[in-house]
């Protein structure tokens, strides 16, 4: 329960300038073009954060604990720096450029506290966390629909404050659990040996195939349901908790797909959710001018599916890569898929403009797709719902 509330606290800056765009843009003067950069630029700064961190083995030779500790600690001030009046859009990306980087340093390690704690119900254990992490990602739009949109420093403050109490938790109540690896020496050949086990190959790809999808819809959810709102004549208010519901119903959804995996395998569950979610993402723009109780029951659907699987792939990665190059293989998969999302979060705005959202995600069903190609070779890999490690 501690891990899971550090990693709610922990990811409550990733799309906290985000969903404070409109604000921001508006101070700054500048167009909707700008907007997407706030997420982006959080994408970059993670994938060169995880990149660092699998190269130099941070995960394997340091304490995840104080690893993810202290970078929420680096999030939590990157976040709150937003917040001084007078600084340039230039400032505020890079701000968000290192906000990501530090919080390369508190996903990959809290996967591996998890993993460490739990062999048997490890799916369930990792599904918690990432539900948490769902959460997390998803709780600045529900600050922002209690909070005045002129008061965005506030929504900005409250998420870096979250983070810092997540620091907190890391450091103070956080202990390694009985199957983690000691702490591995430098090993230059780390990386080859993480990619050469097969299985880990098929769920990363697997993986990037989910990511293709996630991130950019969780990120397209709030100037989705901002349009949807000016069309429906809707509150502001309404479409900030619409776009909350919509991302953080994902938390159940990776809790029931942790339960299930344990059960009946890893694999078939990742292609259950991403055939649901592809699905989902060719309907969505279907349904946009019938009954909005249709609506917002395709997003919540699509919420629960899209996120389900991501537990799951982490899941694979920690049974099946060497067991003292697991915080490596968790980080080169992060580094991989969060490359992947950049794209496609700066693709869904460009599609929603020329085409309207009517047609806006369809093309996010392909990640699903190939996503499936990739697992399915693995379906039948599985011991009482768990994977055996390669050597």
């Amino acid at each position: 329960m501690l891990l899971s509330a550090a990693m709610v606290l922990g990811m409550s800056p990733w799309f906290a300038a985000s969903v404070v765009g409109p604000a921001l843009l508006a101070e700054w003067r500048l167009g909707p073009s700008v907007e997407s950069w706030l997420t982006i630029a959080v994408q970059i700064g993670f994938v060169a954060g995880t990149l660092v961190s699998a190269i130099f083995m941070l995960s394997d030779r340091w304490s995840p604990r104080r690893l993810a500790g202290g970078s929420a600690m680096v999030a939590a001030a990157t976040t709150a720096a937003i917040a001084i009046p007078g600084l340039s859009p230039e400032s505020v990306i890079v701000l968000r450029g290192l906000t990501g980087a530090a919080l390369a340093g508190v996903y990959p390690p809290g996967m591996k506290i998890a993993a460490g704690w739990w062999r048997e119900g490890r799916g369930m254990a990792m599904g918690v966390v990432v539900g948490a992490l769902t959460l997390g990602s998803a709780s600045p739009n529900l600050i922002r629909a209690v909070v005045p949109a002129h008061a965005w420093q506030e929504v900005l403050l409250l998420a870096a404050g979250s983070c810092a109490a997540a620091g907190v938790l890391f450091l103070v109540t956080m202990r390694e659990g009985p199957f983690q690896a000691p702490s591995q020496p430098f090993d230059l050949h780390a990386i080859g040996r993480v990619l050469s086990a097969r299985g880990v190959r098929l769920a990363t790809a697997g993986y990037l195939g989910h990511m293709w999808e996630v991130y950019a819809m969780w990120t397209a959810m709030t100037p989705f349901w901002s349009a949807i709102a000016i069309r429906r004549g809707l509150a502001p208010g309404v479409a900030a908790g619409l776009a909350f519901a919509s991302v953080g119903v994902g938390a159940f959804g990776c809790v029931i797909a942790g339960r299930a995996a344990d059960r009946l395998g890893r694999a078939l569950v990742t292609i259950v959710a991403m055939a649901v979610s592809a699905l989902c993402a060719l309907t969505v723009g279907t349904v946009l001018d019938g009954p909005i109780l249709l609506l917002v029951l395709v997003t919540l659907v699509w919420g629960i599916s899209v996120v389900a699987d991501s537990a799951q792939f982490s899941a694979c990665v920690t049974e099946l890569a060497p067991r003292e190059y697991v915080g490596t293989a968790l980080t080169l998969q992060t580094c991989f898929g969060f490359l992947l999302t950049i794209v496609t979060i700066r693709l869904v705005p460009v599609w929603a403009a020329s085409w309207g959202w009517e047609r806006a995600f369809a093309p996010l069903a392909i990640g699903p797709v190939l996503g499936i190609a990739a697992m399915w070779p693995l379906i039948d890999w599985r011991e009482k719902g768990n994977g055996k490690r390669e050597k």
